[in-house]
């Protein structure tokens, strides 16, 4: 455990905002001030901390008052020592004596080293200013006298930047860098300490962080660094959130290469802007396409595919995707991966849609699509085959989630067949179309597809048999002119006891894909030769829970 002797000038809330979190375990030997005044002394008892106070005498040179401060240290044990707000320049009487001092100053050092640094970065139109956590080194000539461009000139440890607004004043953006940079910067900086994964080379006046790396020496975590500086730009506020009393609004990235509906042209004129369900659905639903070579059409409603698939033609892969759960369909977003034509176009207004998404659309087409009141026409340019956004993100309170994005890609080649029958290659053809579709369905999902299009999903059930049930549901119920005999179906998950496979074989499944290593694999694979399906694994599961 590491504890730190912590030195403030005032209010201390940056030394209780590490008391209160204890970053890497540490916690607070004692806090010292030089005002008995001082608010941080009431604070820190309330939290059990130890004070002390060190007046700073008439006539008390800088150097006798150091003496005192080191005197009334001296009955603690401690390893670290924190300023914040300690309104005093220190010398080396008093830095050779402890171990490594650590400050924080509100501004990007070495830009605006001074006493008013947000009113210099005011002054000065910056758009972005921050903080910085340094280790103090001494500023002082031999007569104590201070040098000031040597203050605030120590090695640096971390930094936070915060962007400076419009209409700031220096009130507001004091609060925003101490809320948003400091209550950062200061505890990551004692993290590290604390953890061992820092080395201060005073000579060469550079800080060595072992765990501020992008990528590790055996190439662990690529990409997934210590910290995370994230820039956008709002784009748009929207008209409300997900219900009418939230407010929202949609942020660009603007450094993004890939096909995006943030970035996208809303073609016709007049139509009312993407709303907040509006985005989430329509990049969930271009996502989906993407996953496809061929001609490929996509229904999604609430971010689920209501039917999705591939064929020789634009339009044909619409009526297939359509035709799985037209009655779902309703409202949907559309989402096509090639330029659309005017069949695709006569078919797609041909019931209510809330927008159309593709790489293009030809003149006949836009005129069809675009007589269509409130239908959002949207253009993102070219599919690339290379997905440049590597990770994907989920805020949480308090924090986020952030993952690489799930980029699996099977073929026929990676499936392990483990019936005794084996699949027919018309079937493994449906088994990679189902597994690549299903990764864009919630978790529980359960797809049957018959060739390259679906008849049936099962999403978000929190019992996998639900699923299966569901998708046989949606098949034999909404489907429009197909249903689940002789299907395949697919799992984003294994199957922990054979139920699955009975519900599956009474909707009249054939053939299963499924990722395989639960407990109970071999129960399941009985009851699949039981009523002569055939399973493959893929080794790998597709959860999505978002």
């Amino acid at each position: 455990m590491t504890r730190i002797a912590g030195m403030a000038g005032n209010r201390g809330r940056n030394l209780l905002n590490i008391a209160d979190r204890r970053p890497g375990g540490a916690e607070l030997a004692v806090v010292l001030t030089t005002d008995d005044d001082a608010p941080v002394l009431e604070a820190a008892a309330e939290r059990g901390i130890p004070t002390e106070v060190v007046p700073l005498a008439e006539g008390m040179s800088r150097q006798e008052h150091e003496e005192a401060v080191n005197e009334a240290l001296a009955d603690y044990e401690y390893e670290l020592v924190c300023l914040d707000g300690y309104m005093r320049i220190l010398s080396e009487t008093f830095l050779e004596s402890q171990p490594t001092t650590l400050n924080v100053h509100p501004s990007l050092l070495p830009s605006f080293p001074g006493m008013d640094a947000w009113g210099d970065a005011l002054e000065a139109d910056v758009s972005v200013t921050g903080c910085t956590v340094h280790v103090v080194t001494d500023a002082t000539d031999e007569d104590g006298t201070v040098l000031e461009g040597e203050v605030d000139g120590g090695p640096i440890v971390t930094q936070e930047p915060i962007p400076v607004y419009e209409g700031d004043d220096e009130d507001s953006l004091k609060k925003r860098v101490l809320y948003e940079g400091e209550f950062r910067a200061y505890p990551r900086a004692v993290k590290w300490f604390a953890e061992g994964a820092v080395d201060v080379d005073f000579e060469s006046a550079e800080v060595t962080v072992d765990t501020d790396v992008a990528t590790t020496d055996e190439g662990e975590h690529n990409g997934l660094a210590a910290r995370r500086l994230v820039s956008s730009d709002r784009a748009d506020t929207l008209r409300y959130g997900e219900n009418p009393h939230q407010d929202a609004a949609v942020y660009a990235d603007y450094t993004c290469d890939e096909a995006s509906v943030v970035h996208a042209d809303q073609l016709n004129e007049g139509a009312k802007d993407l709303s907040y369900n509006n985005y989430n659905d329509a990049d969930g639903a271009l996502n989906l396409i993407k996953e496809f070579d061929e001609p490929a059409a996509a229904v999604i409603k609430h971010t689920n595919p209501a039917g999705c698939a591939t064929a020789d033609s634009l339009a044909a892969a619409y009526e297939k995707a359509l035709a799985t759960d037209p009655q779902s369909a309703f409202g949907g977003i559309v989402a096509l991966n090639r330029e659309c034509d005017a069949a695709t176009a006569e078919n797609v207004v041909d019931s209510f849609k809330e927008i159309v998404v593709a790489p293009g659309y030809t003149d006949d087409a836009l005129e069809i699509l675009c007589e269509t009141e409130n239908l959002r026409v949207l253009d993102v340019g070219e599919l690339d085959d290379e997905r440049t956004e590597r990770f994907t993100e989920k805020p949480l309170v308090g924090g986020r989630l952030v993952q690489e994005r799930d980029l699996q890609s099977i073929s026929v080649d990676d499936l392990e067949v483990v019936t005794e029958r084996e699949p027919s290659d018309e079937e493994l053809e449906s088994m990679v179309f189902a597994w690549q579709t299903l990764k864009h369905v919630k978790s529980n999902g359960i797809l049957f597809a018959d060739g390259t299009e679906t008849v049936g999903i099962g999403m978000g059930q929190v019992s996998r048999v639900d699923a299966v049930r569901l998708a046989a549901m949606k098949a034999d119920e909404h489907a429009d002119g197909k249903d689940a005999e002789g299907a395949v179906m697919a799992s984003d998950a294994f199957f922990p006891f054979p139920d699955g496979i009975e519900e599956a074989a009474d909707a009249g499944i054939e053939a299963v894909i499924q990722p395989g290593g639960s407990v109970n694999d071999e129960d399941v694979i009985e009851a699949a030769d039981e009523h002569g399906m055939t399973m493959v694994f893929t080794g790998q599961r597709s959860f999505r829970h978002d």
